[in-house]
């Protein structure tokens, strides 16, 4: 028997020998049976050497009568007791956070130095493929999306729906936000998304391949802003260090980090940044807590069934019995 069944009143089975007392204590049924006065009803007796009988009819106590009716009553009491299956309490998330995403999406990011499965495709598809399978794990988290070049948009708000968040990050490609990559006019674009909202725990994850061109806000400066609004932000390079294709600013990257209580990757490849997210669903795990609300499986019908079918077939049966015991007498 499973762990978690259990009956929501036990105490019904003290009725179960209620059948047995009434066998035992109660008289036997009687019926008259019909008689014929008959003038020298005496003087027959004597003749034939019969005894009288009383003028009522016993019925015997057949126990294969009881046994099956017994049962239907046992099946009645489960029935009654409710038998049940108490599942596991159901988890809720104990703390809900704004996760914000922002990605460089300026021309860099259509390099194809990156391999899925021995093919080579671009950063920004490999960075797709693997941010979808992210996304799906923040299930409890509310995510917003942004992306960034020359300029920032927001191309999706905080929503718990993290199924439309995949469907506008996949919409999206390289060169929809301009060429150029201004990483402080992402950050700021975030902090004002964050002051729209009242959620307390606020977390940015910051992608790019690229180095701020400096034009606008600084990206130390808008950290510094971040910082003092208490947001978290993770930042994660994507390239190597010191290549020809790429330029990379590991330092201002790993400062932002710093100034916000975050922490910097380096991401070379599409296995490094599958291991990189990982480490961030245990930086930023989502909390869950048992609600006191336990799921309970009702499974009174089935002894109920099964003692309204007995009954049935053991009615079916006596009245089939008497009906021949009558037609051959």
């Amino acid at each position: 028997m499973p762990e978690n069944f259990e009956f929501a009143f036990p105490w019904i089975f003290i009725l179960l020998p209620l059948p047995l007392l009434v066998y035992w204590f109660t008289p036997a049924f009687r019926t008259k049976s019909a008689a014929i006065k008959y003038p020298i009803f005496e003087h027959a007796l004597q003749y034939t050497g019969e005894r009288k009988r009383s003028a009522s009819d016993i019925r015997k106590r057949s126990i294969f009568r009881w046994v099956p009716l017994f049962c239907c009553w046992v099946l009645l009491l489960v029935a009654m007791a409710s038998p049940q299956l108490i599942g596991k309490p159901e988890m809720k998330v104990k703390n809900s956070r704004n996760f914000l995403i922002l990605i460089d999406i300026s021309f860099s990011m259509a390099q194809k130095d990156w391999e899925i499965e021995g093919k080579k495709v671009t950063r920004w598809e490999a960075v797709k493929q693997v941010m979808h399978q992210f996304i799906q794990k923040r299930a409890g988290d509310r995510v917003g999306l942004i992306f960034f070049a020359s300029n920032a948009y927001i191309q999706a708000p905080f929503t718990a729906d993290l199924k439309a968040v995949e469907n506008l990050l996949e919409d999206t490609e390289v060169g929809f936000a301009g060429q150029m990559t201004r990483i402080g006019k992402g950050i700021m674009k975030g902090v004002n998304m964050f002051e729209n909202d009242s959620i307390d725990s606020k977390v940015m994850l910051l992608l790019t391949d690229g180095v701020d061109d400096g034009t606008d806000i600084l990206p130390l400066d808008a950290a510094d802003i971040a910082q003092k609004d208490s947001i978290t932000i993770y930042t994660i390079g994507i390239g190597t260090p010191g290549d020809k294709s790429g330029d990379l600013d590991e330092k201002t990257l790993k400062e932002i980090a710093e100034m916000s209580a975050g922490e910097y990757f380096l991401a070379q490849d599409r296995e490094r940044l599958v291991q990189i997210y990982e480490q961030l669903d245990q930086l930023e795990p989502i909390e869950y807590e048992e609600e006191e609300y336990k799921p309970v499986t009702l499974l009174y019908p089935y002894p109920l069934g099964i003692a309204f079918g007995m009954l049935l077939l053991t009615t079916l049966t006596i009245s089939v019995s008497n009906f021949i015991r009558s037609f051959k007498n």
